[in-house]
C-alpha cells in the first residue's frame, strides 16, 4: 500500500481530482490518497499557524504535517496537487539511508509572478518539497509542534532532515523551467499554473492534462 498526500487548495478543485485520477489509474499497487484541507487540519488541531503573506496555497506547510500524520511509521509520500503522473507510482524511488527523497532542482524562476497573480519568490532549494518521499522514522523532529512554529525557510529548506537523497529530475518536471532536459516525465508540475487556470506553457502537456481531465470526466480510456 502507497500513502500518499496531495495538497488541496479550493481555488484549483479540479487539479487535485485529476492529479488522483492520474496516479490511480496508472497504479500496479493500491494507493491510498489523502488530501491536505487546511481547515480540516485546523479545526482537528493539527495546524494552528497564522496565514503568511509569501504563502501562494492553503498547502505551503501544511504539507511538513505529513511524517506525524502517518505516525512516523514507514514511506510516505508528498506532492502538490498541481501536477500530472504518468508514471506507475511503484515506481517512484524510496530514500536510501536518508530522512526524505526530493528533486534536487537547481534554477531560478523565469517569471515575477505565478498563478492567481502571486509573486514568485526565489530561494535555495525552490521546488525540492513540492514532491517528498518521506521515511516516518527518520523525520522525528516534524512534530506538529514543530511544523507550526518552525519558519517557513527551514521548513521548505529541510532543515529537519538529517540527510537527504536525490530523486531523477523526471518525477518532477517543471513545466515552462529550463530546469532538466528528459524526453519522458513521469510527475509533471504545473509550477507556473496549470490549464486549469488558462496556462499554456507547454501545449504538448497542456493537452495531455486536458486528456486526463476528459477522462476523469467522461470516464475515457486516457492514452498516450
Amino acid at each position: 500500500m502507497i500513502h500518499l498526500f496531495i495538497g488541496y487548495d479550493a481555488r484549483e478543485p479540479v487539479a487535485y481530482h485529476v492529479l488522483a485520477h492520474s496516479i490511480l489509474t496508472r497504479a500496479s499497487v493500491p494507493v491510498a490518497i489523502t488530501p491536505l484541507v487546511q481547515p480540516t487540519l485546523r479545526a482537528s488541531g493539527w495546524y494552528r499557524r497564522e496565514a503568511d503573506p509569501l504563502e501562494s496555497t492553503a498547502f505551503s506547510l501544511t504539507r511538513f504535517l505529513v511524517p506525524a500524520l502517518t505516525r512516523f511509521r514507514g514511506y510516505s509520500i508528498y506532492m502538490d496537487c498541481d501536477m500530472l503522473c504518468r508514471a506507475d507510482l511503484r515506481d517512484l524511488p524510496l530514500p536510501i539511508n536518508a530522512a526524505v527523497a526530493v528533486c534536487q532542482h537547481d534554477y531560478t524562476p523565469r517569471t515575477a509572478t505565478k498563478f492567481l497573480g502571486h509573486p514568485q519568490t526565489t530561494y535555495p532549494r525552490k521546488n525540492w518539497s513540492s514532491l517528498m518521499v518521506f521515511y516516518g522514522p527518520d523525520c522525528q523532529r516534524l512534530t506538529p509542534e514543530y511544523v507550526n512554529t518552525a519558519s517557513p525557510a527551514d521548513l521548505h529548506r529541510l532543515a529537519w532532515a538529517p540527510s537527504v537523497d536525490a530523486l531523477p529530475l523526471e518525477w518532477n518536471y517543471l513545466v515552462g523551467e529550463a530546469n532538466q532536459a528528459t524526453e519522458a516525465p513521469k510527475l509533471i508540475h504545473f509550477t507556473n499554473g496549470g490549464p486549469w487556470f488558462g496556462v499554456d506553457d507547454d501545449p504538448i502537456l497542456t493537452k495531455a492534462w486536458l486528456a486526463e481531465s476528459d477522462a476523469l470526466l467522461y470516464g475515457a480510456t486516457y492514452g498516450e
